[in-house]
């Protein structure tokens, strides 16, 4: 019987995760069904409550909606817990089991793929929304150092440090103070700035030497802050593509119980890289 599956968000028609997770379907010997739906934050919860009287088996959660699956949700991970978002639903009898599985794959792609290591470096990541809350425990997981978490409403930042509850090593600043605050080994950019078409106008003395940088988005959408990254001399600048595939890989683990490999899918996506819109 085949099994039904989606991802939310607005907008929604560029999203590469049908592709993704049919490629993985495929791969597994898997029938599933696996489509984009497009929901504006005022109809989401209902979008979601249909999908799932109609069968649905689980779904994937992208911007903006992250934060509002996670409100939906009869039970949540420990990581869906600790990020206070969700990307992942997974079907249990009339409810959602809520997870994320975006910082797994973000630090599978940077240290399986990439073969960096992040343990003792300096972070910082700008912005606080869903998909900052989605990598910030992985982080801190994965043995950085210190995370500074800068965004451009500090209420949302103070609420992530609190969530992680590591005062020690998470700290927040205000967004006219970054420049201050010396160099970071590695530099996230959890915003949606590229998205939007516009920059963050970041100062240079950021850049550790040798410092990683990463955008959370992809094709199009990363451009500006890779620039920038490149620019300034930065040795490795890694754009979001390798954590999606790796994430969808991990919620394809959730609902069947098997890891699809991921080489092969993220090389075919790669080989596209100059016609990607980010909508993941």
């Amino acid at each position: 019987m085949t099994q039904h599956f989606a991802v939310f968000g607005q907008p929604i028609h560029h999203s590469l995760s049908p592709w993704i997770h049919a490629a993985f379907g495929k791969q597994c010997g898997i029938d599933l069904d696996y489509r984009a739906i497009e929901a504006s934050p005022a109809d989401f919860a209902t979008a979601i409550a249909s999908f799932g009287a109609a069968g649905g088996r689980g779904a994937n959660i992208t911007l903006p909606h992250k934060e509002a699956a996670y409100a939906l949700c009869k039970e949540v991970s420990e990581y869906a817990f600790h990020a206070g978002a969700v990307n992942t639903l997974i079907r249990q009898g009339d409810g959602w089991l809520g997870d994320n599985t975006d910082g797994a794959g973000l630090i599978r792609d940077l240290t399986e793929r990439e073969r960096l290591d992040l343990r003792g470096r300096r972070c910082l990541m700008i912005g606080a929304g869903g998909a900052a809350r989605g990598v910030a425990p992985a982080l801190i997981e994965a043995g950085v150092a210190e995370l500074m978490i800068v965004n451009r409403s500090p209420e949302r930042a103070d609420k992530l440090a609190d969530i992680l509850g590591e005062p020690d090593r998470v700290k927040t600043r205000y967004w006219q103070d970054m420049g201050e605050q010396g160099s970071f080994e590695l530099i996230i950019n959890a915003t949606s700035a590229g998205r939007l078409g516009g920059s963050l106008d970041l100062p240079f003395s950021l850049l550790a030497p040798r410092a990683l940088c990463v955008d959370l988005s992809y094709g199009e959408a990363a451009i500006p802050f890779l620039s920038w990254a490149r620019a300034g001399g930065c040795e490795h600048a890694v754009d979001g593509l390798g954590m999606l595939v790796e994430q969808a890989a991990e919620s394809f683990l959730r609902w069947h119980g098997v890891r699809p490999q991921t080489d092969e899918v993220y090389a075919a996506l790669r080989a596209r890289d100059n016609e990607l819109q980010t909508a993941d």
